[in-house]
């Protein structure tokens, strides 16, 4: 068996117990867990997450926001996702990825994703990290989503590594500072 199946494995036992829904053992910590993966394990950590995603079996409810696809959400609310291609043609990439920061920022991102009522059970699932790059960094979001999400456990799927202090997209790009977060298995 593979290191990622068996962890995956682990993982979806780990999701389902009372202490991982309940946030217990994190030292009054906000309870949210990054799953790191290499890169080239992206379409092996996909299918994984449409199984349990579609899994009735499961004894919690997963709510599964692919950042990517709330990316383009706000950006339909907006009605600029059209002009997006012919506008970094004229003005470029730097443009845009400014103007997308003021469009879709973490507040944008986290009223498109909050919810009510949370039900014990509940288990928000983050995906689509690196298809939402550059528009949105995970440490940021994570730091923007602990008010709305306090009593639900947060569980991010992360293309990259992450070494309890710092998170590395891709494991390449700049270490970005993020202390709150536990590595999950």
């Amino acid at each position: 068996m593979s290191e990622l199946k068996e962890r995956l494995d682990n993982l979806r036992v780990l999701m389902q117990e009372p202490e991982f829904l309940e946030g217990k053992g994190l030292s009054n910590e906000v309870n949210i867990r990054i799953f790191c993966y290499d890169p080239s394990d992206e379409m092996k950590v996909r299918h994984f997450i449409e199984q349990i995603m579609t899994d009735r079996s499961m004894n919690c409810h997963l709510m599964e926001y692919n950042l990517y696809e709330v990316f383009l959400s706000i950006c339909e609310d907006k009605r600029i996702a059209k002009i997006i291609p012919a506008m970094e043609e004229k003005k470029g990439k730097e443009f845009i990825r400014d103007q997308m920061s003021r469009i879709a920022n973490n507040t944008a991102f986290v009223n498109k994703m909050k919810y009510e009522p949370h039900e014990a059970g509940d288990v928000v699932v983050i995906t689509g990290v690196g298809d939402a790059f550059p528009f949105i960094r995970v440490h940021d979001l994570l730091n923007a989503m602990q008010p709305e999400f306090p009593d639900v456990p947060i569980l991010v799927f992360y293309p990259g590594n992450y070494d309890g202090r710092d998170l590395q997209l891709f494991n390449r790009l700049k270490k970005n500072p993020y202390y709150r977060a536990f590595n999950v298995i």
